[in-house]
């Protein structure tokens, strides 16, 4: 079994390694192509929407895990909880592979429809009636399932699609926070949800080859929306929902900030002739206008440049969640 679930973490690793390059150069002959914000010149030539080979690499594992339970063991315990985060997952993609091709440049789909569709996503997890209804003491009963679970799905994509825009953040964001709860979920007796945890760890890690500085590849909202779907549903069939929120609280922090400038500023910084960056606005709307405030200050150059950006929001995380271990475990 153990070598199963290695094989299923590894295919999860190697689609996006091996089919990126495919999609990057497919991507540029049908136009598919973004800026890059942070480069002089916003150069018109890094391939949109490489989460979509992310989320193929991660359903890819999740289903030799499958089938591994059911051939090889004959066990089909947590098979139907499987699927529902697959199916979920799967809409999610759509949702926002549609969102994606409608260009942010555009304003892609209104946030009504947005909110709609993603609650529709989590009709997977509706069904199956997943979780424990009873929650901080209290049992919120039919609730849990009608309202709770929707919320939750809908508030940790919308959330985790905020703090983004910089080579290589919401990748490496995934990877910090699906890896802590892969051992969270291991810890508290749920092993089948760090398998699927891990899963999109590996996925976004093959992904991450071609997204770090300079990007080849951007995730798109097909990415962000999957893993704050993923995170979601984690939480809520592991029953860790109170350790979640706390590791979520940089994207809490980022939607507190963003909310001050009514979710129209970008995340972007300004950028300098040398590529260096600066705040863009006379107030702070993002994390990421945070850590170049703060990189101004400490650094004797006063340059700051996106990947100090991106590396001090993944240390400011990784703080997060050894605080999370310390005081839920």
């Amino acid at each position: 079994m153990d070598k199963l679930l290695i094989l299923a973490v590894l295919v999860s690793f190697l689609i996006p390694v091996l089919i990126m390059p495919f999609w990057i150069r497919k991507a540029k002959q049908i136009g598919l192509i973004w800026e890059d914000m942070h480069k002089v010149g916003h150069p018109k030539n890094v391939a949109g929407s490489g989460g979509i080979i992310v989320v193929m690499g991660f359903m890819l594992g999740i289903l030799i895990y499958v089938a591994a339970k059911v051939f090889s063991f004959n066990s089909f315990g947590n098979v139907v909880e499987i699927l529902a985060i697959l199916c979920c997952i799967l809409f999610m993609a759509l949702i926002a592979f549609v969102d994606d091709l409608f260009g942010w440049h555009k304003g892609g789909l209104s946030i009504r429809s947005r909110l709609l569709l993603t609650l529709f996503a989590a009709i997977p997890l509706i069904v199956i009636n997943v979780g424990d209804s009873t929650m901080w003491g209290i049992n919120f009963g039919l609730l849990f399932p009608l309202v709770i679970v929707p919320i939750a799905v809908v508030g940790a994509t919308t959330t985790y699609n905020f703090l983004a825009g910089y080579n290589g953040l919401e990748a490496i964001q995934g990877v910090i926070i699906l890896g802590a709860l892969s051992i969270v979920t291991y810890v508290t007796g749920n092993p089948w949800l760090s398998v699927v945890a891990l899963c999109m760890v590996a996925a976004l890690i093959g992904f991450y080859f071609f997204n770090k500085k300079p990007a080849k590849v951007f995730p798109g909202n097909v990415l962000t929306y999957s893993v704050g779907a993923l995170i979601a549903a984690i939480a809520i069939i592991g029953n860790i929902e109170k350790i979640a929120i706390f590791f979520f609280i940089p994207y809490i922090l980022e939607t507190i900030l963003k909310s001050r400038g009514k979710l129209k500023k970008q995340s972007f910084g300004k950028l300098n002739d040398d590529g260096s960056l600066e705040v863009p606005y006379d107030k702070i709307y993002g994390l990421e206008h945070l850590a170049i405030w703060i990189l101004k200050r400490i650094k004797p150059s006063k340059k700051v440049y996106e990947n100090e950006v991106t590396w001090m929001i993944h240390g400011f995380t990784i703080v997060i969640i050894l605080v999370g271990f310390l005081i839920f475990f």
